[in-house]
């Protein structure tokens, strides 16, 4: 009788067991966003190399470095790269690596929380955050990770302010609060499924 009873609890429908197999639909979005990662990596190493070629007095990374911070095209280029233009560039590439961890996140985590197991346990290299890892923690994590990214685009705004018009650094401040009021929502929705877990567990009891 219990091996009846195992046989039936083990036995899946054709439907569900297909069902359970779309989830692999998700792996080329996650390759997907591999490759997107190797964009980012590229992008990284030539803006890199064009503010050290700035730095050394080369005039077509210093044009390149002076339009990424002022948004314009201008025919005199000073002789060589100010502090300013350095921290906005420097920004822009702690930007880029922000990004990068974002989506390391969304793939990774993703990936264990929606298709399958890596089986991770016990390798050096494991994230921290993977060993507990599901949808309600990789939600604020990303949620986390937004502010972030959002925080280094508005300091790059407020630092090169002239650049811009009125409407845009409100309308960027504006956005950036959207995000933290967004995080605060979605970590007290969080709190309160995980203060009702409890409850529901001891009334099942």
């Amino acid at each position: 009788m219990d091996i009846n009873q195992k046989t039936e609890r083990k036995r899946i429908s054709t439907t569900a067991r297909f069902l359970f197999l779309s989830r692999w639909l998700q792996l080329p979005l996650y390759l997907g966003l591999v490759l997107a990662q190797c964009i980012y990596v590229f992008h990284f190493w030539v803006e890199l190399t064009d503010l050290l070629g700035a730095m050394m007095g080369d005039k077509e990374s210093l044009k390149h470095i002076l339009h990424i911070v002022s948004h314009e095209d201008d025919t005199d280029i000073p002789m060589k790269i100010t502090e300013t233009a350095i921290m906005l560039v420097v920004l822009g590439l702690i930007d880029v690596v922000m990004i990068s961890n974002l989506l390391i996140m969304v793939i990774i985590g993703g990936y264990e929380t929606f298709v399958s197991r890596m089986n991770l346990e016990g390798h050096p290299d494991q994230p921290e955050w993977l060993s507990h890892v599901n949808a309600s923690v990789l939600k604020i994590k990303l949620a986390t990770a937004i502010i972030g990214i959002s925080s280094i685009h508005l300091l790059k705004t407020f630092i090169n302010a002239s650049a811009y018009d009125e409407k845009t650094l409100i309308a960027q401040t504006v956005i950036h609060i959207a995000f933290l009021l967004s995080a605060i929502a979605i970590a007290f929705t969080d709190r309160l499924m995980a203060a009702a877990e409890p409850n529901n567990a001891e009334s099942g009891e």
